[in-house]
């Protein structure tokens, strides 16, 4: 039986899909996770429930109790893991992982594993992908697209509770320095240029300005 196999049947048993949550979220980060655990030399047997798992338990992005989705899918993850009598040696270190990962929650890695799961999570959020999922949660959230005003908040504080493009700027072009391991790291880099790249051809299309000296 592999990794699919046994993990997602469990998943179905407690995630509710959202734009921002899906299977295809998932399976991404466990490719992610798969990818980085591989270069860093973490468990396997940690990380990849750890992945499948992590958003076992969906709290939406604008909820008050989105700092403790990561907790409570941690909680559900155990206990889920437990009815398929995974190696209890694990799971304390599985628990962590699952914690760990949100950005909300503000919680440092404690293990490589923790790090390897919270950094794959992440990469879901930049690159070509961070920014269709960027737009599609905004369109789900009622968002506008961007500031008529002022769409690159030159001279206002970002608020991307009214405006979608507002995100990149409250988080997503500073998420790379949150990243903890290297190879993490290295491909947080890569695609945080491409969506500045992505912002200054946007910003060129809104606003007809010369981006060729924006895109680094």
């Amino acid at each position: 039986m592999n990794d699919r196999e046994m993990f997602l049947p469990l998943l179905r048993q407690a995630m509710v899909e959202d734009a921002a949550h899906d299977l295809a979220h998932i399976e991404r980060v466990v490719a992610n996770a798969r990818r980085l655990a591989d270069a860093e030399g973490a468990e396997l047997g940690v990380v990849l429930p750890a992945a499948w798992l992590h958003d076992c338990v969906n709290v939406a992005k604008d909820s008050p109790l989105r700092s403790q989705s990561s907790r409570l899918s941690a909680d559900r993850a155990v206990v889920l893991l437990q009815q398929i009598a995974y190696p209890s040696r694990w799971l304390e270190a599985i628990h962590h992982a699952i914690c760990a990962h949100s950005f909300s929650a503000a919680i440092t890695p404690r293990t490589l594993e923790a790090a390897v799961v919270q950094d794959a999570d992440r990469l879901d959020a930049l690159g070509a992908i961070g920014i269709a999922r960027t737009f599609m949660v905004g369109g789900q959230l009622q968002r506008t697209l961007y500031s008529l005003d002022d769409p690159f908040c030159v001279e206002r504080e970002p608020d991307d509770h009214r405006f979608g493009l507002d995100h990149f700027h409250t988080k997503l072009l500073r998420l790379e320095q949150s990243f903890t391991t290297a190879a993490g790291r290295a491909e947080a880099v890569q695609r945080t240029s491409f969506m500045r790249c992505y912002l200054a051809q946007l910003r060129q299309e809104i606003v007809y300005l010369d981006a060729a000296d924006k895109c680094r």
